[in-house]
């Protein structure tokens, strides 16, 4: 298994974490076998979204001994009334649903409070400047949560979010298919069949700077819907037009900037095992691009996708992470320090480049390197 640093948390993450859906409706037994599984396979991190008390009291006990081997991003104002989730945003509510938690999972602490479900402006306006923010603020100040997350499908609100400074953590839905979707508070858009009768061509922007901007502030996202429910890996439920495989939804996940962990919506141990896989999987099966580049109904021409087909560069540039951090300059208008450092930690820089083009041959989506590298050296120098 891979880990990796969690933003600006300290926490290390595994890729491949593991939704909570796999747990509700389970026996004992089936919840205590899939904490045996990750416990040996290494996944160290758990989303909690659903306030299930039988899930939650299942799972505290399938976690004794063993508690801190694991990083809970459990979900504030989500909780359990009249035998049904509800999302809240009344203190009391939330007060009463996150103690019944903490005291279900058997601990005194969660490594990530995540306040559930923000996709609009409005929701955020309250969130930020109501008492919902106060109480995670004052949990973590307390250390009962070590970082405060918020999860959310609109790229609009999580940005928001993000630049306000009180987020370390962001739980975002990353797949190819919704990536080229527009804000909107309406999370059913994302999957209805109409949002995709047209072509949609290139990522929406206000999505890439999503997560550039997470990647430049700090801020660690994991991931939720990276198989889209599911519809990706069917070729006639997937919005692409085929079927993807969830090696490659994975390694498009893992390749935006910004992210840490995929949470795997895995209902068995089987399907969590299938993610799991993805580490150990030779690089080809991982490889996205050549089946995004021929999708019918999508397209990505002319947007790097950091997908590594420009490799291997004849000097040695990085030719993908010089771009990121070109992108990552753009974005934000000028050069953070944090990203000229890494930029300069490169063995080789985008000055040196030759403009043999040969990187711009291999790429599948055609993307301008070579005029590319000469903007990175007029940013970083060369």
């Amino acid at each position: 298994m891979v880990y990796r640093l969690l933003g600006n948390t300290g926490l290390m993450v595994s890729e491949i974490g593991m939704g909570c859906e796999g747990f509700v409706d389970k026996p004992y037994e089936e919840v205590k076998a899939f904490i045996d599984l990750m416990e040996r396979e290494g996944v160290n991190c758990i989303d909690l979204y659903t306030p299930d008390p039988e899930m939650r009291s299942m799972l505290g006990r399938a976690l004794r001994g063993r508690r801190d081997k694991f990083v809970l991003q459990a979900h504030l104002c989500s909780i359990w009334k009249d035998g049904q989730y509800k999302r809240t945003r009344a203190l009391a509510e939330v007060k009463e649903g996150f103690a019944d938690q903490l005291k279900r999972l058997e601990t005194d602490h969660l490594e990530i409070g995540m306040i559930h479900y923000v996709d609009s402006l409005a929701d955020w306006d309250e969130v930020q400047n109501g008492p919902v923010m106060q109480y995670a603020l004052e949990l973590k100040e307390k250390g009962i949560i070590g970082a405060v997350g918020l999860s959310s499908h609109n790229p609009e609100a999580a940005l928001a979010a993000v630049n306000s400074g009180f987020i370390d953590v962001l739980m975002f839905s990353v797949n190819p298919c919704y990536d080229l979707q527009p804000a909107g508070e309406d999370v059913e858009a994302l999957w209805a069949d109409e949002a995709y009768e047209k072509p949609l061509v290139n990522m929406d922007a206000q999505r890439q700077e999503l997560y550039e901007t997470c990647q430049r502030r700090g801020v660690g996202i994991t991931v939720m819907k990276a198989f889209g429910g599911g519809d990706l890996l069917d070729a006639e439920l997937s919005p692409a037009g085929v079927a993807l495989t969830a090696f490659q939804c994975i390694h498009y996940a893992l390749t935006r900037p910004g992210v840490a962990s995929v949470m795997a919506g895995a209902r068995t141990q089987a399907d969590l095992m299938q993610s799991i896989a993805y580490e150990s999987a030779p690089e080809e099966e991982k490889d996205y691009a050549a089946a995004f580049a021929a999708l019918p109904k999508i397209s990505w021409q002319g947007h790097c996708m950091y997908c590594g087909h420009c490799a291997p560069c004849p000097v040695g540039i990085d030719v993908a992470n010089v771009t990121k951090f070109l992108n990552l300059a753009v974005a934000q208008g000028e050069v953070p320090e944090t990203v000229r450092e890494h930029y300069n930690l490169l063995a080789h820089h985008a000055g040196e480049c030759i403009a043999c083009g040969a990187c711009e041959s291999r790429c599948p989506f055609g993307v301008p390197i070579i005029e590319n590298m000469k903007k990175a050296a007029a940013i970083f120098g060369s």
